[in-house]
């Protein structure tokens, strides 16, 4: 048996970023109470990404661009 979630997909699955999307525009729970250590966690995941994002824009703007 095959399982949807588990088929392999193309590049178009490969190269979704959907989940990055909804990991920062997620609605907050407010049954679960977020300790000091979940919410630094999340920021430094939040500023990680963003700096990962700006360093493959700064790299591809000096190769193609200058």
């Amino acid at each position: 048996m095959t399982d949807e979630k588990h088929s392999k997909g193309g590049l178009k699955d490969f190269f979704s970023i959907g989940e990055v999307f909804g990991y920062f525009f997620k609605k907050k729970d407010s049954n679960k109470k977020a300790d000091f250590n979940l919410r630094a966690m999340h920021f430094i995941n939040k500023f990680a990404i963003i700096a990962f994002l700006l360093g493959i824009i700064y790299f591809l703007s000096k190769k193609f661009l200058f």
